[in-house]
C-alpha cells in the first residue's frame, strides 16, 4: 500500500520513504514538499507531464541529486548517509542511458558485477542471461543490437545485483508490442519470485495500469494525488488511467 501520510507509522514492509522533500534549482522549485512511502515487493508509478519532477525525484530517491531539504530513506537508513551501502542493494534501467557501444555484452555485465561487487559472477552471468534470453548476445557489440537486445542487456544489467528495489525509467520505451508485453510479463514474475520493489516512471498508462500497485501523480513539482490505478479511475470518473492522466494534464495540474 502507498502511503502519502508523513505521519504515518512506518513499520518494516516500508522500504523507501520520501518526508517534506524539496529541491530547488536556484530560485526554480523543482520539486516541493512532497512525501510518500512505498512498501516491499510493491510496484510504483510515478507518473506526470515532462517538467513535473518526476525525474528530479527519481534522481534523489537514487542520492545522485541532494535533496534541499527533507528526508529520503531506503531500507531505513538515510539515502546519502549510507550512499556506498544502499547503492548495493539498489539498481536502475532506462533505455535512454546508453551502455558502453564498443564493449560486448559481456564485457559490460563483467564491468557492472565487478562495481556492485557481485560473488560467482560468471555463473551469475550465464544465469541472467539464460533468464532474458540473451545468451547468443554475449560476444556481440552493445551498439550492434536492435533496441530489443539493448532493453534486454540493460535489464541484466540493472539486475546483476539482485537489487531489493529497481528504479525503472520508460523500461518499454520504442519497444514494438511483443517485446514490450515480454519485458512486462519478465518483470512480474521476476518480482514475484524475488519480493523486489519497483519504482516505475512511464507515460504509457496501460503499462502503468497493468503493472503499479499504486501511483503518485505529480505536477508542478508537488504530488497532486495518489492511489491504486483503479481508485484514481473511479475518483476521476474515468474509463482507464490514461484518462485521469489526460483530466489532471488539462486542467494543467500535472
Amino acid at each position: 500500500m502507498l502511503r502519502t501520510n508523513h505521519k504515518t507509522k512506518l513499520f518494516s514492509s516500508i522500504v523507501l520513504s520520501v518526508k517534506h522533500v524539496y529541491k530547488n534549482f536556484g530560485p526554480i522549485k523543482a520539486v516541493s514538499d512532497i512525501s510518500f512511502s512505498v512498501e516491499k515487493s510493491k510496484t510504483i508509478g510515478l507518473l506526470g507531464s515532462n517538467g513535473a519532477g518526476k525525474t528530479t525525484t527519481i534522481m534523489m530517491l537514487m542520492g545522485i541529486l541532494k535533496v534541499t531539504s527533507g528526508e529520503i530513506k531506503i531500507l531505513e537508513q538515510d539515502v546519502y548517509k549510507h550512499r556506498n551501502k544502499i547503492a548495493k542493494e539498489i539498481n536502475f534501467a532506462s533505455p535512454f542511458v546508453e551502455l558502453p557501444h564498443r564493449l560486448t555484452v559481456l564485457q559490460n555485465l563483467n564491468v557492472f558485477g565487478h562495481l556492485y561487487g557481485v560473488k560467482s559472477l560468471a555463473d551469475k552471468i550465464y544465469k541472467i542471461s539464460s533468464d532474458l534470453d540473451i545468451l547468443d548476445l554475449l560476444k556481440r557489440r552493445v551498439g550492434k543490437l536492435s533496441a530489443g537486445q539493448k532493453t534486454r542487456v540493460s535489464l541484466a544489467k540493472s539486475l546483476i545485483n539482485d537489487p531489493k528495489i529497481l528504479f525503472l525509467d520508460e523500461p518499454t520505451a520504442s519497444l514494438d508490442p511483443d517485446n514490450a508485453d515480454w519485458v512486462r510479463t519478465y518483470l512480474e514474475k521476476y518480482q514475484k519470485r524475488t519480493g523486489a520493489t519497483f519504482i516505475l516512471a512511464s507515460h504509457n498508462m496501460p503499462e502503468v495500469e497493468r503493472l503499479c500497485h499504486n501511483v503518485v501523480m505529480m505536477g508542478r513539482g508537488k504530488v497532486i494525488d495518489s492511489g491504486t490505478p483503479k481508485d484514481l479511475i473511479t475518483r476521476y470518473k474515468s474509463k482507464d488511467l490514461e484518462e485521469v492522466f489526460l483530466q489532471l494534464a488539462r486542467n494543467d495540474k500535472v
